[in-house]
């Protein structure tokens, strides 16, 4: 029987000391004074927009040429029919091969050929890369 209520004192002990500390912290941790929830939320999106505002025009800025005086050379700018098939049918890289034939003699009649290096293309022909291929 002692053992029980040593338990039951135990247990109304901790929870008037928990009682106690919970309404004493609730009292300091939330402050009385100062802006609503509604007004730091209000704040913090204004101040999220006009960041993106500024990136927005900072990016429109630098896409802004300035107007170039005289003579300007446009030929990058102009699409022709070579700029057109070079950018959606890209060439594919043909190396040169290189080959070097040592010094032998000729089937038929014997007669000695010196070493020398040949080069020639991996491919026979030029070959194209369909759109999107590379």
């Amino acid at each position: 029987m002692v053992s029980i209520n040593k338990l039951a004192l135990v247990a109304i002990l901790t929870s008037t000391v928990l009682t106690g500390c919970a309404s004493g912290a609730k009292d300091s941790l939330l402050p009385q004074e100062g802006a609503t929830m509604a007004e730091v939320y209000r704040g913090h999106t204004e101040q999220i927009e006009t960041k993106e505002q500024h990136k927005e025009a900072e990016n429109i800025a630098r896409q802004i040429r300035p107007v170039q005086t005289g003579d300007a050379d446009l030929e990058s700018y102009t699409r022709t029919a070579h700029n057109e098939i070079e950018s959606i049918f890209p060439r594919l890289p043909n190396p040169t091969l290189v080959m070097y034939v040592y010094p032998h003699l000729t089937h038929n009649s014997r007669l000695p050929v010196p070493g020398y290096s040949t080069s020639f293309p991996m491919y026979e022909r030029p070959e194209y890369a369909l759109p999107g291929e590379r």
